[in-house]
């Protein structure tokens, strides 16, 4: 599948959006080939970053978010030959997606706080430990939300450091400081002036600015007149080393939060723009960071003050380790990568060829044991009702296919008058990806086209709890309890 990200960078905005479409195209790559960014404004260090990750680079001139914006992306999304659109920026709204939707593309909108005023996206990602479902209730009813740092985009330099461990100092005295890419403000050059009035023995720093950083003569005078040795380092590839290195970090509040919590290092919150307010807010809330506020409202000694209690609290810095390690797990990007594949599924109608494999599929001892009737089926006995159901009428039988043609899975829909009842099945290699999902939402909206059925049924074991959620995600909901084979079974329908 080949996938289009329309991001922007650039010394206002910064260079955030791109990064975290960096990591996602990196998971990409591995799997799928060649993303292309698209893109109306950006920055030559980061193009070139971009590039040498394998990343083609195509460049629209107009409006960033307009109407024509959209039409331009949709036609080079096409000649592409894209299966997905990857949006991310907070000057795309509703109607963008509405654009890219009707021309036929599959759609991830990344969002920070439900600024659209509608969704219209296959999916919404949100990897915000603040996101909140009800930003979204203004969304289409096959629109799936990915919400929470489960979903936590890291870029392939982090994905060694998975269970690294942190050792706790009890003095610490290495400082990391990065304010984003852009940091138009300078707040980088206040935290520098607070670290001189710190007085911690043997403080030393490392200052991460990136290649849009209007300042950085200014910084690099800063840095040399300090009273402690301080690193100034642009454009740094190896981010993961120095958050390894470092005891303590100053950051903004925006996605490098997922970095630093995936890495365990102890934080102090600078809020830059209104949009890591409620991050940042949420992160003190959970003792994962200190949240000092908004960047204009903090004096240089408030920042210095901070620091130097949390340098000399080896008790509250190893809380906020233990706790922060737990939130993001380093998979996010690779999670996604699954549903985009997962929601790429098609449908064909069961065929003579499909019975072996129909037959391995329901002798699964997974399936088995969740079915009503657990025994064992035979060769034969299997033949004889596959027969069957390819004779009746009122039986409506999808073999489910991924991107590359291979069978996943089946849903199959018993009719009665208007109602119908499905079952479902996935092959054992692709379970827990997010197809299960995808395969009731798909397999609910073909039947739905093809005939007058107005409520489907699904009968489910109480403690098969994955397909619960599963069902209950899809658009189902519970309606009480029911006997199936002399066994409880919840009862879920959806209307049509």
């Amino acid at each position: 599948m080949q996938v289009v990200f329309r991001v922007d960078a650039s010394t206002q905005i910064g260079t955030g959006h791109v990064m975290r479409c960096l990591a996602l195209a990196q998971a990409w790559h591995d799997t799928q080939g060649q993303p292309i960014f698209v893109m109306t404004t950006s920055v030559p260090a980061l193009e070139e970053r971009l590039k040498s990750e394998g990343m083609q680079v195509v460049h629209l001139t107009t409006e960033p978010g307009s109407l024509d914006d959209a039409e331009q992306t949709t036609t080079l999304a096409h000649q592409f030959g894209a299966t997905w659109v990857v949006v991310d920026g907070y000057h795309f709204g509703g109607e963008y997606q509405q654009i890219l939707k009707q021309s036929k593309l599959h759609l991830l909108f990344i969002d920070d706080y439900g600024h659209a005023e509608h969704y219209y996206a296959d999916f919404v990602l949100n990897q915000n430990i603040s996101a909140d479902e009800q930003w979204y209730n203004n969304r289409e009813a096959y629109t799936q939300l990915l919400l929470d740092t489960r979903y936590a985009l890291l870029r392939r330099e982090f994905w060694q450091w998975q269970g690294w461990q942190r050792t706790v100092p009890p003095v610490a005295k290495k400082v990391l400081v990065s304010l984003g890419g852009a940091d138009p403000d300078n707040i980088t050059l206040k935290v520098i002036q607070s670290l001189q009035i710190v007085e911690v023995e043997e403080l030393e720093a490392v200052v991460v600015v990136g290649g849009s950083n209007p300042h950085y003569e200014n910084l690099k005078r800063a840095v040399q007149d300090s009273r402690y040795p301080i690193q100034l380092q642009q454009n740094v590839t190896n981010m993961p080393e120095l958050m390894a290195w470092a005891d303590v970090a100053i950051s903004a509040g925006g996605t490098t939060c997922w970095e630093l919590a995936f890495m365990g290092l102890a934080s102090i919150l600078l809020i830059l723009a209104e949009n890591q307010r409620a991050i940042a807010e949420k992160l003190a809330t959970l003792n994962l960071a200190v949240n000092l506020g908004w960047h204009q409202d903090v004096k240089e000694q408030e920042i210095a003050s901070t620091l130097s209690q949390i340098l000399q609290s080896p008790e509250q810095r190893s809380k906020m380790i233990k706790v922060s390690q737990q939130i993001v797990d380093g998979e996010g990007s690779s999670k996604i990568v699954r549903n985009l594949e997962a929601n790429s599924i098609q449908l064909r109608p069961v065929i003579e060829d499909d019975c072996e494999i129909l037959w391995h599929w329901a002798n699964d001892p997974v399936i088995r044991s969740v079915s009503f009737s657990s025994e064992y089926i035979s060769w034969s006995d299997h033949v004889q009702w596959f027969a069957s159901k390819l004779g009746d009428q009122n039986c409506v039988f999808y073999i489910a296919l991924n991107p590359d043609n291979v069978p996943i899975g089946q849903v199959r829909y018993e009719i009665t008058d208007k109602e119908a009842t499905i079952s479902l099945a996935l092959a054992e290699s692709f379970r827990g990806q997010g197809y299960g999902g995808n395969l009731i939402l798909l397999g609910c909206k073909k039947l739905g086209q093809n005939s007058g059925i107005e409520i489907i049924n699904a009968y489910i074991k109480p403690n098969n709890l994955a397909s619960i959620r599963a069902f209950l995600k899809s658009g189902f909901r519970e309606v009480g309890k029911k006997i199936v084979y002399d066994q409880q079974a919840l009862h879920l329908i959806k209307n049509l």
